[in-house]
């Protein structure tokens, strides 16, 4: 891992499209601005985390006959 100190204004290049500038520093919280393509996803790391335990979570569930007829009705089998 690569740690840069960055003062408010500055900035940091990644690849040759993707700039991150240090908007503010108010109360211990880092406010930065990312300007990248539109084809470059950009997603907080806790919702990824979040997403992973959900998806998780759901795929301990058990399904119940019914459920599995259900579907079986809806998709003609």
């Amino acid at each position: 891992m690569l740690v840069l100190a960055r003062k408010i204004d500055e900035s940091i290049v990644i690849g040759d499209n993707i700039i991150v500038k240090i908007i503010s520093i108010e109360n211990g919280v880092v406010k930065l601005g990312i300007d990248a393509p539109k084809n470059i996803s950009i997603v907080r790391n806790e919702l990824i985390e979040e997403v992973k335990e959900t998806n998780k979570a759901a795929s301990l569930e058990t399904v119940s006959e019914n459920d599995i007829a259900s579907l079986n009705k809806i998709l003609g089998k």
